[in-house]
């Protein structure tokens, strides 16, 4: 008998330094999230689905800066980003300086079947509220967590790659951002080529860390550029870390190929990640990508 079509995901819940204290939750945080995505892919459905399920988990968790974690502005206010792209047709969807949606990535999911690509502030909002997303009070988005964590300093970007039973790929991304940034700023988590790609012929990759940086270098198209060399996963995520050298900062890339091997790489002290695919019999978390050596593939 044949093998079963291989499904795969891949989740992050940040390039950085993460406090002992915090290994256990991001761990768990992070398991829970690439469990949900796989229930999706468990049961058939699609890469989109997985990933919107595994970020909306992420965003809903206050231990990940996103969603209902996310940090504040210097004007003491939530402004969010997230995006999301599927493979097949190359459709993105993206969202930035959003403060009135818990999560953010199903607006973006949602604008996957429209004419815009990216939506900012009100008009993001608007096209939530008309796509039955509902909108809510500015204030509830500031949790206590976030307010007692120095403006959640510790926090970064989260993202997702999975690949489903039909081979199709989807990335996608949600972020608060910096702490303390200038009401206004948009990283690179929302931008294709930047915060993250799919494309189902070669792969999908997701980042965290130093926005700007990554903006400059474009280390999304930096994977799928060495994966048109024939770069392993592995090798893809190295090669855009390395150009980070360029310009200086941090950063983590996540990577699935086509085969449903993953790739990770960070030049971060931590980053919080889980994986789990078709073969495993439950995710595996870790902080680090030396921890998941087993599971990762050139």
């Amino acid at each position: 008998m044949p093998d079963a079509p291989r499904w795969a995901i891949i989740v992050h819940g940040g390039a950085k330094t993460i406090d002992p204290a915090l290994h256990d939750r991001n761990r768990a945080g992070c398991a829970s999230a690439a469990e949900a995505g796989a229930a999706v892919l468990r049961a058939g459905g699609s890469a989109v689905l997985a990933a919107e399920a595994a970020v909306r988990a992420l965003e809903d968790d206050p231990v990940f800066n996103a969603g209902f974690g996310s940090v504040l502005t210097s004007d003491g206010t939530v402004e969010m980003d997230a995006a999301l792209m599927e493979g097949t047709d190359l459709t993105i969807g993206g969202v930035t300086g959003v403060r009135r949606v818990r999560n953010p990535v199903s607006v973006a999911r949602a604008m996957l079947s429209a004419q815009p690509v990216l939506l900012a502030g009100e008009g993001a909002e608007r096209f939530a509220a008309t796509n039955g997303i509902a909108l809510v009070a500015p204030e509830s988005m500031i949790t206590p967590e976030v307010l007692a964590s120095e403006n959640g300093k510790a926090h970064d970007t989260v993202g997702c790659v999975a690949i489903d039973t039909s081979g199709a790929i989807a990335a996608a991304t949600s972020t608060g951002g910096l702490p303390g940034k200038h009401p206004g700023r948009i990283g690179d988590s929302p931008v294709p080529g930047a915060g993250l790609y799919a494309d189902d012929t070669l792969g999908g990759c997701a980042f965290s860390g130093d926005g700007e940086a990554i903006l400059r270098t474009m280390l999304a198209a930096q994977v799928m550029h060495a994966l048109e060399q024939g770069g392993s996963a592995c090798e893809a995520a190295e090669h855009a870390i390395a150009r980070l050298g360029r310009v200086g900062g941090e950063a983590g890339a996540i990577v699935v190929v086509r085969s449903g091997a993953f790739g990770v790489a960070h030049n971060s002290a931590h980053f919080a990640l889980a994986l789990h695919a078709s073969g495993l019999d439950a995710p595996r978390a870790a902080i680090h990508r030396d921890e998941l050596e087993e599971f990762l593939h050139g």
